[in-house]
């Protein structure tokens, strides 16, 4: 794995189920929201004009709660090249002890905006995910 992309996230009273904790929905969000934060640091400025990402598939595993006020790092990776139009991004939730809340791997395509059709990702956009 290379140096993984990290944000901080501190969970609202808004993110919370009955439970007292996170809501799965939200976890997803989340997972989302750290993809295309990665995406627009990392991408060429033409490419996020020309191109979308959407998820095809969500495998997420769920190993401790997080609560109202708790802060996660989030962390994301993509650990080899894309297959076609498809690659797979993963991701981690750490808590403040470091110990993972959530793990996940999502499977992503690429779409042409002008077209609206699936399109192979070239070498060079996904090279600065892989370094």
């Amino acid at each position: 794995m290379g140096t993984p992309y990290r944000v901080e996230i501190t969970a609202t009273d808004a993110d919370i189920d009955e439970l007292g904790h996170v809501n799965n929905a939200v976890w997803v969000k989340w997972i989302q929201d750290v993809a295309g934060a990665h995406w627009y640091a990392v991408a060429a400025p033409g490419d996020v004009d020309a191109y979308v990402w959407v998820v095809i598939r969500h495998e997420i595993d769920y190993s401790g709660n997080v609560r109202a006020g708790d802060r996660v790092t989030a962390e994301t990776w993509v650990p080899e090249p894309p297959r076609g139009a498809r690659f797979n991004r993963h991701m981690r939730f750490l808590g403040e002890d470091g110990r993972v809340r959530v793990e996940a791997v999502t499977t992503w395509a690429l779409i042409e905006r002008a077209s609206g059709r699936l399109m192979r990702v070239p070498a060079e956009m996904a090279a600065p995910f892989l370094a």
